[in-house]
């Protein structure tokens, strides 16, 4: 798997946000996440504190950004803790995985039994981001 940083991708970050358990690159029309090595993802520690400056940055409540999750390596997240993102003010218009592996593959599927929407999956960078870009994103 490739990070965002070594693609010509990176020329078009709006901002970056780097924190001690990964770093976020915000675009015109989405968000890419690249979670360090090992950590644990809680909506309390992590995932509540990176989606207050994503929809800080943007003014928004989320309803209009597409995230993608760049899993260049290997990470878990508290699937459960989805139920605290959707308990709050903010809301997502896509989720997109990357995975080139089967074990990032059945980490999204149980994600899915707590995620309210489609998770789309992809094998690389490049086809999610192309995918987003071409207005192929399904909002259910």
């Amino acid at each position: 798997m490739i990070s965002l940083k070594d693609t010509e991708l990176y020329n078009e970050v709006l901002k970056e946000y780097n924190y001690a358990f990964g770093n976020v690159y915000m675009f015109k029309e989405f968000v890419i996440s690249e979670f360090h090595p090992e950590v644990v993802i809680t909506w309390d520690n992590h995932a509540k504190i990176m989606v207050n400056d994503i929809v800080s940055f943007y003014n928004t409540d989320g309803s209009n950004i597409i995230y993608i999750s760049n899993r260049i390596h290997s990470y878990s997240v508290v699937a459960s803790d989805w139920l605290k993102f959707f308990k709050t003010s903010y809301a997502i218009k896509a989720y997109c995985i990357v995975s080139e592996n089967k074990a990032g593959l059945l980490n999204s599927m149980i994600e899915k039994l707590f995620f309210k929407k489609k998770i789309t999956h992809f094998s690389n960078l490049y086809e999610a981001v192309n995918f987003v870009k071409k207005g192929l994103v399904e909002i259910s």
